[in-house]
């Protein structure tokens, strides 16, 4: 059997580095057509020399000549500006890039009638009514790699139908470095505290997401728009041990869960190989050394970011799109220290609250309800700096 074409967007971010090692991992099943990322010079061309593939795709571009001027000498691969380019040559792509920036990829993969598998979680949330159409392309699948969305997937699998038997999805959230914290406690959290995940090594976006919970609640959104079930049938744990990734309950009362101990390596082999699973157990379970599973509710009180989220999702239309980009602005905010942690739901909830919601029937007003959303959120931050 040839071996799976694989491109990779965002290759040289934590998604993208992961993957190439589960490739590594598995030689001969898997070979790397594509690799894309922004003005990471050094390391795309490293993996370039390494994986051969014969597009590299720079959205920078000065880096994109440095990276053509580095690879002059190698046969067989050719340097563009657009991602895009790779998804129509690949059998699945990997769309590991950060933010809204990585839709085009997502879009362009499935319209292509090839499998997805999404680590960026905002290009479905903020355009799902424009990408859910997508999905219907002939050849066109969409596996998820979120670690929470995998579970949900795998424990799935065992539903003759869904629509039927499925009675509520629970996504599990280790709480991130606050968990046990109030709301008072964490008025003059720092940035380093913040990026400071207990069970995860992940870039730095969605680590201070985790932080807020502002992470679990886009992805209560993306399990609406993955799965087609009803926020109220969406439920979120905290279980600080990271091990059980995410449960389905039936209408029978039977709850099936998917554990594994924390590696994102486990759910980028699940999108690569899907429908069959890797030979390679990443993630594998020691059960002489795992003594305790805990869960508990969320503290909603001090974690204002989830029932945010909850609130967008349930609007519909491009509230999600509001939502996301506005939190990356006043995550990008935080970062800076231009405000506190605190005012990271602050400045989502103002634009969301002021913003005019409308359902998108193009990529146009999904891009201007995220650029709207970018404006507001700069002028709220710029209000409480002053």
């Amino acid at each position: 059997m040839a071996p799976v074409r694989v491109a990779i967007a965002g290759s040289t971010g934590s998604i993208g580095r992961q993957t190439l090692e589960v490739i590594s991992a598995e030689p001969d099943s898997y070979v790397v057509v594509g690799l894309s990322a922004g003005s990471s010079v050094d390391l795309v061309v490293e993996q370039a020399l390494k994986f051969r593939p014969s597009l590299v795709a720079m959205s920078d571009e000065a880096a994109r000549e440095r990276v053509r001027d580095a690879l002059a000498g190698v046969g067989g691969i050719e340097v563009v500006a657009d991602a895009t380019e790779m998804c129509g040559i690949a059998d699945v792509v990997i769309n590991g890039v950060v933010g809204f920036a990585g839709l085009p990829v997502t879009m362009a993969t499935l319209k292509n009638g090839r499998r997805l598998g999404l680590a960026n979680k905002e290009s479905l949330i903020a355009a799902g009514p424009i990408v859910q159409p997508l999905r219907q392309v002939e050849g066109a699948d969409l596996v998820p790699v979120d670690s929470e969305h995998c579970a949900l997937h795998q424990c799935l699998r065992s539903s003759v139908d869904t629509n039927r038997e499925v009675a509520r999805l629970v996504l599990t959230a280790s709480g991130g470095p606050f968990r046990g914290r109030s709301f008072a406690d964490l008025e003059q959290v720092s940035v380093d505290e913040a990026l400071r995940h207990p069970t995860w090594s992940m870039g730095p976006k969605i680590t201070i997401d985790s932080s807020t919970l502002m992470n679990k609640g886009l992805e209560v959104i993306e399990a609406h728009e993955l799965f087609g079930t009803g926020f109220d049938d969406i439920d979120v744990v905290v279980h600080p041990q990271s091990v059980v990734h995410s449960m389905v309950e039936f209408t029978d009362g039977s709850t099936i869960a998917q554990l594994s101990m924390p590696d994102m390596r486990l759910p980028i082999g699940y999108a690569l190989g899907w429908p069959e699973r890797l030979r390679t157990p990443f993630g594998k379970i020691d059960w002489t050394q795992l003594s305790r599973l805990d869960f508990e509710p969320p503290d909603r009180r001090a974690f204002r970011c989830l029932d945010l989220a909850y609130q967008a999702g349930r609007s519909g239309g491009t509230a999600p799109a509001v939502i996301s980009a506005a939190n990356e602005v006043a995550v990008d905010a935080f970062m800076s220290r231009r405000i506190t942690w605190h005012q990271i739901h602050d400045v989502s909830a103002a634009v969301l609250d002021h913003s005019t919601i409308v359902m998108p029937t193009s990529v146009e007003e999904v891009i201007d309800a995220d650029r709207c959303a970018r404006e507001d959120a700069e002028r709220v931050i710029s209000g409480m700096i002053s």
